[in-house]
């Protein structure tokens, strides 16, 4: 019987944490659209990148390829 003075307010606990992240996923977007999800590991996407990739960044330096001697 002393035991039940410790497990109910534990499961008490464990209910709130459960709700709470269920009110957290809800209001972080979680659940706005399951069919999109649940089909893009079905179909191949043809949709070309949004963004086109970038040229690497030019450095200070250039870099010699040849090791030239005087």
């Amino acid at each position: 019987m002393e035991s039940m003075y410790f497990l109910i307010p534990i499961s008490f606990l464990f209910v709130a944490l459960a709700i709470g992240l269920y009110v957290w996923a809800v209001h972080s977007g979680q659940y706005d659209d399951l069919d999109v999800e649940g089909q893009r590991i079905l179909f191949e996407q043809d949709d070309p990148p949004k963004e086109p990739p970038q040229p690497p960044p030019a450095s200070a330096e250039p870099s010699q390829t040849q090791n030239e001697e005087p």
